[in-house]
């Protein structure tokens, strides 16, 4: 008889059996199960076999712009007045120019600049206008990494923040606070929020308290224990001939299920058997604002060296927001500031936020190169974009965007000189650095390409 007119059907409690186990199955239209699908994308590694993290600091309320641009371009720039205070990372970053953030400009929604600037930052999308729940903006290019590469990690991605986040209420001009209070987003509709709480975020990294080594016995049984969809696998395979392709698609969706829920386990357990790192837990959050934003760049260099996550983003401070900066001499709100018109005093209190600003990711950077991993170190194997949605704070302007970016991704990317790509939209950088951690995608957001030679 032919198979295809032979009517065959398995029981509604129908399993897939391999030696010593049984994987139920769910409901089908014929109730066969056919073999596990296999993604065939890998992320990417360094040449020496090192992961590549991923990082996103966003800096509030624009620049002070002459004091900002480098002179020239290339490998012989001159560096600017703001970007002295990293001066010693020069051949571990560069200076990008010519990036735009269009969809943070009004196009027709009235005031809002400070919200559109966050959430179109890591999205490229334009922020529906509304104080409601029916928010919408889009996925966020650090969540589109963590769908990827996440499932290599305990945590698929970090979100950090100098403020305690707001998932509702009216914030700028009628936009959603959650717009204004989160760079990072996991769908269109829902952000994901930054821990301001150093000591949460530890606990989130490591747990709240030591871990024991496992015994040798229990060593021996997760070296033996082997997935239950592989010991199935044989049995998935021989009955796969027998589906119709409808099927066929919602089993291999199933065991991708299935295996995607054994891998969070064994990535747990994996790390149990690694020991606490010899780092103080944090009490909580600081009231020093420099001791606060120092602390989590520890936990986000951590993070990356303890291979919990390669993908994190670390929101400094909402755009909008209206900290003062008595570190450096500067009592007024930084929000309050930024519309400074051309006054003198303003634009001096500013560079020295900026200032401010830029010397604590220095400090970041200083500790990822403290790191060494083989013949590198943790900077040499990540991209840490630093940038933010507004370039001048007093224009509310959203194009040829502050951006820096450090690390050398394993030797793809190229720091230590000033580039200008002319005015092309900041996702075009994204996708490249989507393609660099092994992401085949083409477009994100609002990008019309990609960014070439970064």
């Amino acid at each position: 008889m032919n198979i295809q007119t032979r009517k065959w059907a398995l029981s509604r409690r129908g399993f897939l059996r391999g030696t010593g186990v049984a994987l139920a199955l769910p409901a089908l239209e014929s109730m066969i199960v056919p073999a596990m699908g296999q993604s065939q994308v890998k992320a990417r590694l360094t040449k020496d076999g090192f992961p590549i993290r991923m990082g996103f600091v966003y800096h509030p309320n624009g620049v002070i712009v002459p004091n900002w641009v480098p002179r020239g371009n290339g490998n012989n720039y001159q560096m600017s007045p703001t970007l002295k205070t990293i001066e010693r990372h020069r051949s571990e970053f560069q200076v990008i120019g010519g990036l735009d953030h269009h969809k943070a400009k009004a196009n027709g929604d009235g005031g809002g600049d400070h919200a559109r600037a966050n959430a179109t930052f890591l999205t490229g999308r334009q922020a529906r206008k509304t104080a409601g729940a029916d928010i919408r903006i889009g996925i966020s290019v650090d969540q589109v990494a963590a769908r990827f590469i996440g499932r290599e990690t305990r945590l698929p991605s970090l979100e950090l923040a100098g403020d305690k986040s707001r998932m509702a209420g009216k914030c700028d001009s009628g936009y959603s606070c959650a717009y204004q209070y989160n760079v990072s987003w996991k769908s269109e509709s829902v952000p994901m929020p930054g821990e301001a709480n150093p000591r949460l975020v530890f606990e989130r990294l490591f747990g709240a308290g030591a871990r024991r080594k496992p015994t040798e016995s229990e060593r021996l049984r997760k070296l033996y224990q082997n997935s239950i969809l592989d010991l199935v696998l044989d049995d998935a395979r021989r009955l796969k001939s027998k589906l119709g392709s409808t099927d066929q698609r919602k089993l291999d969706e199933y065991m991708e299920s299935v295996r995607e829920v054994e891998i969070r386990i064994q990535q747990a357990e994996k790390f149990d058997e690694f020991e606490m790192p010899d780092y103080k837990k944090p009490s909580g959050i600081p009231k020093d604002f420099r001791a606060h934003v120092r602390l989590m760049y520890d936990l986000m260099t951590l993070a990356f060296q303890t291979d919990t996550t390669r993908v994190a983003s670390f929101l400094v401070a909402y755009d909008g927001s209206n900290r003062t900066y008595p570190q450096v001499g500067v009592n007024n709100g930084h929000h309050a500031i930024s519309h400074h018109r051309g006054e003198a005093d303003k634009i001096e209190k500013l560079k020295r936020i900026d200032y401010f600003l830029v010397s604590e990711f220095g400090y970041f950077l200083d500790k990822m190169r403290s790191v060494k991993e083989g013949d590198g170190t943790l900077l040499d194997h990540s991209m840490i974009l630093y940038g933010g949605g507004i370039k001048d704070g007093d224009r509310h302007s959203h194009v040829d965007l502050p951006v820096l970016m450090a690390g050398r991704a394993g030797g793809v990317l190229h720091p230590g000189r000033a580039v200008h790509f002319g005015s092309v939209p900041m996702c075009n950088l994204y996708v490249s650095m989507l393609q660099v951690i092994g992401l085949p995608v083409s477009r994100f957001g609002d990008s019309t390409g990609l960014v070439r030679n970064i």
